[in-house]
């Protein structure tokens, strides 16, 4: 099945527009979280440019933000850009983790590749591998003891748009 941004955008409002007020909406050059405010009623996650995979990463943050963090722009974080050092890219890993576990869940719900994203290109170089393991590692938990309510919710959504008929225990064997 081919995976087109726009469906994306369909399942989340459809699964969190009226109960959350938050709607996804791609084309945008940076991601970014945006909480209403008086120019706009909606909290938007915004994702970069028609990017599948930028859409799965920004809402698996919007994910784990509690709502407090979910009336602060870009949840109230600080980002370290890329040209990072080896002890900074640690900080963002750890930071990263259960983002990209959520963002591993729906890529297997909509029958999507993954891996994950270092994001430093131009910084010291390190080995993903820790990354990638400490990653799969807590997918493996949220799908083996719950997931929470939103991204519970989403992932069911993925997978009955690009996988109808594959149990949602199957994701637990392909992580």
């Amino acid at each position: 099945m081919p995976h087109h941004y726009q469906d994306l955008i369909t399942l989340f409002d459809d699964c969190f527009l009226a109960d959350y007020n938050t709607c996804l909406r791609g084309g945008y050059p940076e991601p970014e979280y945006l909480p209403a405010d008086a120019s706009e009623p909606h909290h938007r996650i915004l994702f970069t440019r028609d990017y599948f995979r930028s859409a799965l990463h920004e809402v698996a943050h919007w994910c784990v933000a509690g709502p407090e963090r979910r009336l602060l722009p870009d949840f109230g974080y600080w980002y370290a850009p890329d040209g990072r050092s080896a002890e900074q890219q640690r900080t963002f890993e750890q930071v990263e983790v259960k983002p990209q576990a959520l963002e591993l869940i729906f890529c297997l719900a909509a029958g999507h590749r993954f891996d994950v994203s270092t994001d430093n290109l131009s910084g010291e170089a390190t080995d993903p591998a820790p990354f990638r393991a400490r990653v799969r590692e807590q997918a493996r938990a949220y799908l083996s003891g719950g997931l929470g309510e939103r991204p519970q919710r989403y992932s069911a959504a993925l997978l009955a748009h690009y996988r109808p008929g594959v149990a949602w225990s199957a994701l637990l064997d392909e992580v």
